[in-house]
């Protein structure tokens, strides 16, 4: 039997760049690429787009190195289009943009990556008018994954039982073959966001947790507008329309939400997040903001303090697949491009504070519970952490190809 392919539909941003992790890693000797549309004038230039990149240089490079051959995809078909890059084998599809219609099947496809971001809703029927995810289920695929968050119409989060949401390193041993066909593999915010909170949560000091909120400076994406624009009908958020080259934008996230499901106990946090877009192509930025309860010693000093937390993040960096980075160097956004790490931990500028919280039992309404008491001082810890992640290549896209290929194991 021909060994099982993997299919990528999608090759924009990240289908382009999933498609050079993959070739990369070489866990796949055959890659099924649906395009959905025709490329370019002719198959060459479907070889030069994924060749270069104006943000991380040229492929050859990426795989060999600097001296690397810097046209290492040969075309070994252009009717059917087939391409070789590195002992890889790249089918091109281009017929078919709904996933029902793909036939995956034919190609001997059983996990597929979906990188169109426009099939984002597990509950959706495979015939849904445009597609939907399911529609590479009824093709032949076994499972599918989505690089981005699950967005269900109509309900508040309630997805199928078929369907999870899994980050590798945080949560991917919950992936369940037998039940599991349809796994989000969250967004590159949610990446790093919970290679920032994971740590924390599991060490004793820090598990304790009261609140915690969340910004990102986020490079562009292809989202925005290069230049402003006309909103479409209905759009919500009227920033996006604007100049993405000369304006520091406001806009949301639903990292807090998505890290819920994949780590369940932040749902007892009061969590919040946002996000700023600014005009860079790569690598973004976390500052995380979170309290704790903590003690004192007799010096009053809390158990909690910024050595505290570069240790537990100095330690956590050292494990195995830990898909943390520790650095003590002051970086800027460009030294990032590229980092292979789901988060870079900005030593340098994690910073804490402690004071007094002080409760007037009484007026709380809880003086049944301790009579006589007067007001509570209760020592809180604020700390604010600094993580840096590439949004594209480095921190998504490598944990996604690491995640595909622990799903890929299981389904043989």
């Amino acid at each position: 039997m021909t060994e099982p392919a993997l299919g990528i539909n999608g090759l924009g941003r990240i289908g382009k760049l999933t498609v050079w992790q993959e070739i990369l890693a070489g866990r796949f000797k055959r890659l099924v690429v649906n395009t959905g549309r025709s490329v370019g004038r002719s198959i060459e230039d479907l070889v030069a787009y994924l060749e270069s990149d104006s943000t991380y240089g040229n492929l050859g490079q990426f795989l060999f190195g600097a001296g690397g051959d810097r046209h290492p995809v040969r075309v070994v078909s252009a009717d059917p289009a087939v391409l070789e890059a590195a002992g890889v084998r790249i089918e091109l599809l281009t017929s078919a943009r709904d996933p029902r219609q793909i036939g995956w099947a034919d190609h001997g496809v059983w996990l597929v990556v979906d990188t169109t971001g426009v099939f984002r809703d597990p509950a959706a029927p495979s015939d849904k008018s445009g597609g939907s995810l399911r529609g590479h289920l009824e093709a032949g695929a076994r499972a599918v994954l989505v690089s981005s968050a699950f967005k269900v119409k109509g309900t508040a989060s309630q997805w199928p039982e078929d369907s999870t949401m899994l980050i590798y390193g945080i949560n991917h041993h919950a992936f369940d073959p037998r039940n599991h066909c349809l796994i989000s593999a969250a967004s590159c915010t949610t990446t790093g966001l919970a290679h920032m909170i994971l740590p924390l949560l599991n060490h004793e000091l820090t598990r304790r947790m009261l609140t915690a909120s969340m910004s990102t400076i986020h490079a562009v994406t292809n989202s925005q507008s290069v230049l402003d624009s006309v909103p479409g009908a209905g759009a919500k958020d009227l920033r996006k329309t604007r100049s993405a080259l000369t304006n520091i934008i406001l806009t949301s996230t639903n990292a807090a939400q998505a890290l819920e499901h994949v780590i369940p106990t932040i749902r007892d946090i009061g969590f919040i997040a946002d996000s700023v877009r600014v005009p860079v192509p790569t690598a973004s930025l976390i500052i995380l903001n979170c309290t704790f309860q903590t003690k004192l010693n007799e010096a009053g000093e809390s158990a909690i303090s910024r050595k505290t937390l570069n240790g537990i993040y100095r330690d956590y960096a050292e494990l195995p697949g830990s898909g943390v980075r520790y650095t003590e160097r002051q970086n800027v956004s460009s030294d990032m491009i590229g980092e292979p790490y789901a988060i870079t931990i900005e030593a340098a500028e994690t910073h804490t504070r402690t004071g007094l919280l002080r409760f007037d039992l009484d007026e709380l309404g809880l003086s049944g519970v301790a009579d006589g008491a007067g007001p509570v001082d209760i020592p809180v810890t604020h700390a604010k952490i600094v993580g840096w992640y590439d949004n594209e290549l480095g921190s998504y896209t490598k944990r996604m190809s690491e995640l595909t290929h622990f799903i890929a194991d299981r389904l043989e």
